[in-house]
């Protein structure tokens, strides 16, 4: 599906409360339960206000300061769980988009969303968190073999960002590699050269992705 001829819209804003989940038989917790708000948020450098980062070594921060995920991927999610109490922000999502597409939106984009500006920095790769709000692990390697993430993004100029508003590209990198073909160089057993040389080669790119494929030139 290609989904860059159209406009992407925030389709719902989300926002998670603090919620005690069982690991290995111990308490812990997480903001992957994200519930749609009525209200803006405020996207700011760290992370969105009044956002809950339970687990701030892996979210949040700088470089995955907002999660954004496309609505038009619920429905395959739909069909495989046709039992859970669907509703937006499943994903873990900040920002639910209409027509936000993987296959064409490359890492260092920058965007005006609402009041903010922002910057691609990043596919979502999935953990056990997102396991337990599914029911079941199984999920995470379904998650990566259907290779719709979703987009971290850094907020460049802080600002508010509510329901109804488009998504609207300033800049458009000059690096051609998009977050599906990133996503799938990730997990890949035999790496693409191409895709790494793009890959190390891109500014927007956090450092530490960076030096995990240096290995491989």
């Amino acid at each position: 599906m290609v989904f860059y001829l159209y406009t992407m819209k925030i389709i719902s804003t989300n926002i998670g409360k603090s919620t005690t989940i069982i690991w290995n038989g111990k308490e812990e917790q997480t903001g992957i339960y994200k519930y749609a708000t009525t209200a803006a948020l405020h996207l700011r450098n760290e992370g969105v206000q009044n956002d809950t980062i339970s687990n701030k070594k892996v979210h949040g921060g700088f470089d995955k300061a907002c999660y954004l995920f496309s609505s038009n991927h619920y429905q395959y999610w739909k069909e495989l769980y046709p039992d859970l109490p669907w509703q937006w922000g499943m994903f873990g999502e900040n920002l639910t988009v209409e027509n936000l597409d993987e296959a064409t939106l490359r890492i260092g984009d920058i965007y005006k969303i609402g009041t903010a500006l922002v910057e691609v920095s990043q596919p979502r790769e999935p953990c056990y968190k997102l396991g337990i709000r599914f029911g079941t692990q199984k999920i995470l390697k379904q998650f990566i073999a259907h290779n719709h993430p979703g987009a971290y993004v850094r907020v460049l100029k802080e600002g508010m960002v509510a329901k109804g508003d488009s998504c609207t590209l300033i800049t458009q990198s000059k690096n051609t590699l998009t977050i599906q073909e990133f996503y799938k160089l990730l997990f890949a057993k035999e790496k693409n050269l191409e895709m790494v040389t793009l890959a190390i080669n891109n500014k927007a790119l956090p450092e530490h992705k960076k030096m995990q494929l240096k290995k491989y030139v």
